[in-house]
């Protein structure tokens, strides 16, 4: 039995990573007004009036709301299909090694969800991985099946009771919101102890994730997701952009008209809780697939790859990325902090991401010309190997 050790830079997909680095950029557009308002209780452009936000909220919306976390599923539906490949190549036990990945990954996310900020993914990737686990030795096409299936008939069925619930007059879309609710979340994260900010968190990741329906919801959209990833691994279409171009430029154009039909929709048409769950729902799903897609067929030419070789290295620190975004704007926005939640306006909120981002670039950059990955994926693979990794960058480890 081989030792097994990390993915080496040498044998990384670059797409896979340029595809990484545009989703921390494309969810932490989603994250920022969460970050720094209560908005997950405002009723959409109640809580800012300039022309200027309105127009970013609608940006948000359209081109990142509901894409990325989609996207990241896609993504960690293909890790799952590399990770098991080099397990098994090297006489592990896949099932016992995952199972190990995806604890650590929910301790991760624990302590990232009560601790630091309450919008954490990382304990529902982790949760629904071991329902992933069932499907691990399924063939492409079973994965497509699976994953077409459980996106379109549920989804399409809520929909359905949904646009009847439009129809018959009934809609009530002031039950999603509750501005008292808002004022509380404003006075807690804002001016509140750290324990009132503590149990501020916890109430709102309770109310995000805590009944069944909520559970139900995140099922019938990651697990979809995890499925299509798996699939185009398994399929090598990331593997060998160049050979499979053709079949990828297909589903690009598709997954554009499908995606931002949806998207555009309630802009369209109606804006109600109909048209909001389709626009969401199947717009989501279908432009995170056009943005994987994007990504890889405009790497191949040299001009865009150098366009889009800053993505590169914040995807190859995905983890650590993503919650230093959380870490620094808790910072920023939280009392313990610079105390700013409830004044940053969504377009200097914008702003504010793409600076930070760019940061991030840098420090990437930097951070990886020493080691060969991120401080929290040395963690995360330390603890899912039982033996510490090599961090350093030297000449033996490239």
């Amino acid at each position: 039995m081989d030792k097994l050790t990390p993915i080496s830079t040498n044998e990384r997909i670059k797409e896979i990573d340029m595809i990484r680095g545009l989703a921390i950029l494309g969810i932490f557009f989603v994250n920022m007004p969460d970050f720094n308002s209560p908005i997950m209780y405002l009723k959409p452009g109640s809580w800012w009036n300039e022309p200027l936000d309105r127009w970013t909220e609608i940006f948000i919306d359209i081109f990142a709301q509901a894409s990325f976390y989609t996207l990241f599923s896609f993504l960690f539906g293909f890790g799952m299909v590399i990770f098991r490949e080099r397990a098994l190549a090297k006489g592990y036990s896949f099932p016992l090694l995952f199972v190990r990945r995806l604890l650590v990954l929910l301790g991760l996310g624990c302590i990232h969800a009560f601790l630091i900020w309450h919008g954490d993914i990382l304990i529902s990737y982790a949760l629904l991985g071991f329902v992933l686990l069932l499907f691990h030795q399924m063939s492409p096409r079973g994965l497509l099946i699976w994953a077409l299936l459980l996106l379109i008939v549920p989804n399409s069925t809520i929909s359905l009771l949904l646009g009847f619930t439009v129809l018959l007059g009934e809609e009530d879309s002031s039950l999603f919101y509750d501005e008292m609710l808002a004022n509380q979340a404003l006075e807690n994260y804002r001016d509140g102890a750290w324990v009132d900010i503590f149990l501020q968190r916890w109430n709102d990741w309770m109310y995000v994730n805590g009944s069944l329906a909520s559970i139900f919801f995140l099922l019938i959209s990651l697990l979809p997701m995890f499925l299509l990833g798996a699939y185009f691994a398994k399929k090598r279409w990331f593997a060998d952009v160049e050979k499979h171009l053709a079949k990828l430029k297909r589903i690009w154009i598709i997954t554009f008209i499908i995606g931002f039909s949806f998207k555009l929709l309630p802009y369209l048409t109606a804006n109600n809780i109909f048209t909001q769950y389709m626009q969401d729902t199947f717009g989501g799903s279908a432009t995170a697939i056009f943005y994987a897609t994007s990504m890889a067929i405009f790497s191949q030419k040299t001009f865009w790859r150098k366009i889009f070789a800053p993505l590169v290295v914040v995807g190859r620190m995905s983890l650590s990325n993503y919650l230093f975004q959380s870490v620094l704007c808790t910072l920023l926005f939280y009392n313990y902090g610079l105390g700013l939640y409830g004044s940053v306006r969504p377009f200097y909120g914008l702003l504010l991401t793409i600076v930070i981002y760019c940061l991030q670039m840098i420090l990437s950059k930097l951070w990886l010309k020493r080691y060969r990955m991120g401080p929290m994926e040395w963690i995360w693979r330390t603890l899912t190997y039982g033996q510490k990794q090599q961090l350093r960058r030297t000449a033996t480890f490239e």
